[in-house]
């Protein structure tokens, strides 16, 4: 007996939730060979704004939590991708045209960046801090910080889709920061399943937020949007980032420009301190 399909929306990540878009629009995700894979979420300016405040709600927490706490959630994630790897890669070979080998490659080193990144949360204050000397009697001390809320574009092209997608969010998590990220347009299936491993993971709700749809309706409103400390275009080769340094620049954000030849499957300690603020301390030494 034959059946139909079902036949899926998938929805955006907002906040820990999966909410429709503002807008009740949605678009078609085809296959690398132009068949019919999915229907995804068309975020508007007002989705992105909602991704926004949930990521300012959930900074502080996030922040705050121990660093050695946010390796192990970042572990987790790594843990529960390995669970469900066969999905990944069918949605990547479905997705990319690629072979099994090939995607269960980019699973594979998928798992490992998060792991990678994971180790990096309680060693990082030890790279990027400090004890400054200083000609005086004082203490001073430098220590690392979460930029904020980070906006992030992943590549847009139909290659690497997952990885590409954990390479652009991972490291702007382990030293705190909150993340909105648009994902690849044509192809976000792996970024929204991905959302659904985060869903079930003990990432707090907030601390990333998946946005689909096309990334010229969105970048801009998050280039501009002044409670986005920074902007990842390291992802946006292929995109007019210009445009959105530009708009970046009226609230004076940290932007990262992208880079074309990027090996995805490559850990970076610069990735992780380019959103990373330093503070610096001073404190009395007690004279007896």
């Amino acid at each position: 007996m034959s059946r139909l399909p079902i036949l899926k929306t998938y929805k955006l990540y907002i906040g820990g939730a999966f909410p429709r878009s503002e807008s009740g629009r949605s678009y078609i995700v085809n296959a690398e060979d132009g068949s019919f894979v999915a229907n995804a979420a068309w975020a508007s300016r007002k989705d992105a704004r909602d991704a926004v405040r949930a990521a300012r709600a959930a900074m502080g927490s996030w922040a705050g939590a121990s660093a050695y706490n946010r390796g192990q959630v970042l572990y987790r994630i790594a843990e529960l991708l390995e669970g469900r790897r066969e999905q990944f890669v069918a949605e990547i070979m479905e997705a990319e045209g690629v072979s099994r080998a090939a995607a269960s490659e980019q699973v594979d080193a998928a798992i490992d960046l998060w792991v990678w990144y994971a180790g990096w949360t309680d060693k990082v204050a030890q790279v990027a801090g400090n004890a400054n000397p200083v000609a005086g009697p004082y203490f001073n001390l430098t220590v690392p910080e979460p930029t904020g809320v980070v906006a992030v574009l992943a590549p847009q092209h139909r290659v690497a889709t997952l990885l590409g997608f954990v390479s652009v969010v991972a490291p702007a998590l382990v030293t705190g920061n909150t993340v909105v990220v648009v994902a690849n347009e044509v192809a976000p299936l792996s970024a929204i399943t991905l959302s659904e491993v985060l869903a079930t993971s003990d990432v707090a709700g907030g601390v990333v937020n998946v946005l689909t749809g096309p990334v010229a309706e969105l970048a801009p409103w998050l280039a501009a949007h002044a409670d986005v400390n920074a902007l990842d275009l390291f992802g946006a080769a292929g995109l007019d980032w210009v445009e959105y340094e530009i708009a970046a620049a009226d609230t004076v954000k940290r932007v990262v420009r992208p880079d074309g030849g990027a090996d995805w499957a490559a850990g970076s300690l610069e990735r992780i301190l380019a959103f990373t603020e330093t503070k610096t301390v001073w404190h009395t030494k007690s004279v007896l």
